[in-house]
């Protein structure tokens, strides 16, 4: 059928059509990042609420400021609110702002990786530490050093290793940092400093961490997505190029690099055989959702993957208050994955 806006949408309509339902619906949520810890799922996501502020470009009606860690003990139970796992007012350099985080184990230690805006106006990642994976974390003192941007996904190697994915155009800032330093030029506008459409699209970063997972080990390098003549993503490549929301899994051996592409709405995942590529682009996960952002993570339990990610159906498509879902993820014979249409019989644009 035709592709409808959302302000033409009957949302009971939508919601009937919905291939999945909102996992919590007391308080809204988004950025879900699943993982299996102990046998059990862990969703990890931003926490929205109404602040007030208007819409714009740079998000800042994205005015979260604190984490709920999410329990399920199969992807069939239900949903459990574990209450505030980190609240900005326990960060001693944040100020606001406290978006997508992610989290790895190690030890049986449990980290929470999180961006937030310092008292600068310049967001950056941090790290928050507990013995629990529902918190509550302890953050560090300090922002890791050399950190910018936004969205971290933090892929544990079978070797033992982790690696930090991040960066997010935009309000995300990386667009700033193109120079090797923070551009603090034309503050409201979110189109400065991208490069030409048609040079090489900006990427996501990726960082080996310290042993001690509070730290990069290296400088930060591109994430590079290839096209199918094996050359960079142009930036005006909207359709395919990153904007946001790194995401790594791993599936038979090879490594699969998901990411949203923000103003165009899809989910789209590229193929590499190392945790740094180059990734070959390899095609769509999800279709747009309504709400405007498009966020996921990836989860394998008992054999078999799980898609989670977030619309604002619920909300009646404001696009600051969503809430987590998740759907089966399938990779076929030839380890690509299906292109996930989240509402039966309804293109939808956000």
């Amino acid at each position: 059928m035709p592709e409808e806006s959302i302000e033409h949408l009957n949302f009971d309509e939508l919601n009937s059509k919905a291939i999945s339902e909102p996992l919590v619906t007391h308080i809204y949520t988004a950025d879900p990042s699943a993982h299996l810890f102990n046998g059990k799922i862990y969703i990890y996501p931003s926490h929205d609420i109404d602040a007030g502020d208007a819409f714009d470009d740079l998000g800042s009606h994205f005015a979260m400021e604190d984490y709920h860690v999410i329990s399920m003990d199969t992807p069939a139970s239900e949903a459990v609110d574990n209450g505030i796992a980190l609240h900005v007012n326990n960060v001693p350099w944040a100020e606001k702002q406290l978006w997508a985080p992610d989290a790895q184990e190690k030890d049986g230690k449990y980290y929470l990786f999180f961006p937030a805006k310092g008292y600068d106006g310049i967001f950056k990642i941090g790290v928050a530490i507990s013995d629990v994976p529902t918190g509550p974390f302890k953050p560090q003192a300090e922002a890791i050093k050399g950190s910018f941007s936004i969205d971290p996904a933090v892929f544990k190697e079978e070797d033992g290793s982790y690696y930090m994915y991040f960066g997010g155009i935009w309000g995300g800032q990386l667009q700033r940092w193109r120079s090797g330093s923070f551009n603090a030029a034309d503050p409201e506008s979110p189109f400065a400093h991208l490069p030409a459409d048609d040079q090489p699209a900006l990427c996501a970063k990726i960082a080996k961490l310290t042993d001690d997972l509070l730290e990069f080990a290296e400088p930060a390098r591109d994430v590079v997505i290839l096209d199918e003549q094996g050359q960079p993503l142009l930036q005006g490549d909207t359709e395919r190029r990153f904007f946001e929301a790194s995401w790594l899994h791993k599936h038979n051996g090879r490594y699969y690099f998901s990411y949203s592409t923000g103003d165009t709405h899809f989910i789209c995942y590229a193929i590499g055989d190392n945790p740094y590529g180059p990734f070959t682009y390899s095609g769509r996960i999800l279709n747009p959702v309504v709400g405007w952002t498009s966020h996921h993570s990836v989860c394998k339990f008992s054999g078999e993957w799980y898609l989670f990610y977030h619309d604002s159906s619920l909300s009646k498509g404001i696009t600051h208050l969503r809430s987590i879902k998740m759907v089966r993820l399938i990779h076929d014979e030839n380890g690509f994955i299906k292109t996930i249409h989240p509402y039966n019989d309804l293109n939808v644009l956000a």
